[in-house]
């Protein structure tokens, strides 16, 4: 598996229409398959979430940490990381 592990594909799979308009995967596979595609970035804090979106080019200057952990491309996962799917 990659960088991508259950956690974070239980988590995607779970909470993906928040991103999207429909489901873009229905199994762990799938949504490995998808975050690899999309080049999706696994987090350890939300100021590593904020050099992702630096390293992006998304202009968030201004924003606070809780607007961008509010962010619909922000996934927190239950241990404290983040999954961050460009969109």
């Amino acid at each position: 598996m990659s960088e991508y592990d259950e956690i974070c594909l239980k988590v995607f799979l779970e909470k993906q229409l928040q991103l999207f308009p429909e489901k873009v995967a229905d199994t762990l596979e799938e949504a490995e398959d998808f975050l690899d595609l999309c080049m999706a970035s696994v987090c350890r804090d939300i100021n590593e979430v904020q050099e992702c979106f630096d390293e992006y080019g998304a202009d968030i200057s201004g924003m606070k940490k809780k607007d961008l952990e509010n962010m619909a491309e922000v996934f927190p996962l239950p241990d404290g990381r983040y999954l961050v799917v460009p969109a």
